[in-house]
This record gives C-alpha cells, sequence and structure tokens, in this order.
C-alpha cells in the first residue's frame, strides 16, 4: 500500500469533495446564474478544503439529480472547463467522480491530471435509477485506450440508492473484484450520501483483499477516529459542509476541526 504514501503524502489520507452546483443539461440547473456561478462556487469549496489541511480532494457533479448512467456531452465539458480553470489553484491531488458514468470520469481525469476516479464499476444493482449494470472490462479497456493506465480506480461496491443483485457477502464481493476486476482501491458505502457504512463490513473486507479499504461516505469528527482504525482512508464529503447539509457549501473550520482528530489519530 505504499503508493498511497507516493500520490497523497500520507498513510490514511482523507479526500474532501468538491460538490458541483447542478451543471447544464440536468434538472436542477440555474440558467439565471450560469457558468461563472458554478466557477466561484467551485473556487471557494477547493479553497476551503484546501485551507482546512484536506490531503486531497474528488470534483463530483453531485448535484445532478436525478442521476443518469450515462453522461452527455455537456456535464463532460462543463466539468472540465470548470476544473481546467481553477487547476493553478489546486495544491493537492485531485479525482473525478461522475455520477454514474465511468467513461466520462477517466475521460475528465486524463484530460485534467487527475490522479483518480471513484465509481461503480461491477455489479448489478437495483436503485432508484432503474436496473443499473456496470461492464468493468470495457472501462479498463478504455482507460488503456487513453493511456490513462497512471489514473486509479476507487470501487465502490456498496453502491449508494441501490440494492445489489449479488447474494454472496459485501467481503466475498470485494475479493472477487481485486482478483477479477484489478481494483486499485475499495470503497465500502453507507445506504445513501452522507450515511455511514458499518465498521465491521470495512474490517471484513480488509482481511479478505491486499488492496487498501477506504469508508466512502458518513465519516465526521465524531466516528473518525473508529473508523481510521481500520479503514486505509476516507472519503468525506456532508459532514464538512456548513450546517452538515450535503448542498451547503464547504465550511473552513469544520474542515480544520476535523483534520486535528485525523493528524491525531495518525499519530
Amino acid at each position: 500500500m505504499s503508493w498511497l504514501k507516493d500520490v497523497f503524502g500520507t498513510e490514511k489520507p482523507i479526500i474532501g469533495m468538491v460538490h458541483f452546483p447542478p451543471l447544464p443539461g440536468s434538472p436542477l440547473y440555474d440558467d439565471s446564474k450560469g457558468m461563472d456561478y458554478i466557477y466561484e462556487w467551485i473556487r471557494k469549496d477547493l479553497k476551503a478544503l484546501q485551507e482546512g489541511g484536506i490531503d486531497a480532494v474528488m470534483f463530483c457533479n453531485e448535484n445532478d439529480r436525478p442521476y443518469v448512467f450515462k453522461s452527455d456531452f455537456s456535464t463532460v465539458a462543463s466539468m472540465s472547463r470548470i476544473i481546467g480553470q481553477v487547476l493553478d489553484e489546486v495544491k493537492v491531488p485531485f479525482g473525478i467522480d461522475v455520477l454514474w458514468d465511468p467513461f466520462a470520469a477517466i475521460a475528465i481525469a486524463k484530460a485534467t491530471g487527475a490522479s483518480f476516479i471513484r465509481e461503480v464499476v461491477t455489479g448489478v444493482y437495483v436503485s432508484d435509477m432503474g436496473l443499473w449494470n456496470t461492464n468493468v472490462g470495457e472501462l479498463f479497456r478504455y482507460r488503456k485506450l487513453l493511456d490513462a493506465n497512471d489514473v486509479k480506480v476507487f470501487f465502490n461496491i456498496s453502491a449508494e440508492f441501490a440494492f445489489n443483485l449479488d447474494s454472496r457477502s459485501l467481503d466475498d464481493i470485494a475479493k472477487s473484484v481485486v482478483f477479477s476486476s484489478l481494483a486499485d482501491v475499495i470503497l465500502v458505502s453507507g445506504p445513501m450520501t452522507g450515511e455511514a457504512p458499518n465498521v465491521e463490513h470495512i474490517k471484513l473486507v480488509k482481511e479478505k483483499v491486499d488492496v487498501p479499504v477506504f469508508a466512502n461516505t458518513g465519516v465526521k469528527k465524531e466516528n473518525v477516529e473508529e473508523v481510521l482504525r481500520i479503514a486505509d482512508g476516507a472519503i468525506v464529503g456532508t459532514s464538512l459542509k456548513k450546517d452538515g447539509i450535503t448542498w451547503n457549501p464547504v465550511d473552513a473550520n469544520k474542515v480544520r476541526e476535523f483534520m486535528e482528530t485525523v493528524r491525531r489519530v495518525r499519530g
């Protein structure tokens, strides 16, 4: 797992979410505010996370609800444009998450120089968005085609807003996808954004795989010590927002307090 320190500069890294406001083409996009509003929002959230001492950030179109399985050109173009505009201000490693299109994520990662993507790339689910199928083989061939093999793929194996049709235990699924699907990181999620996974599930998965295992949702100052005793890192979004609401701006003070706790845990 030495590559974690190579990429993030620390063991047990914390990745803070930079959530995009609704983008052009999504139902909640506000035409009256336009792209300049989105740019300023992203810039401020990025600044708050970095000033708070975050180890890495991940850009995500979190508010493009309802979610789809295949992004359109406007999503890829809009995210790439805004990330390109703030690249000079990004001082930490960064990743990409496009809900829920891993091909779009790897394309944006290649174009912007991101170090990793987070996606659901294996399994079949019944979800809020309908029947959710995946194709990890095609994704990795696309990654090879783009000459993007240096972009790590974080596998979310317990998708939010969905029920996995696979009857195997989560730890058996993790062991299988590490062997068959070349996972760089395994992510364990709660049932939806902002809700914590079961720490016992993280422990069971870690016992079965030889790649890093991260907590993907619901990590906050109150539980991060418990989580990091087991997990190799965490992705944090909602708990760093003002009033703990996913759609609010990042609260720099919450980031500082959270990372102070993390540093104590890491020693």
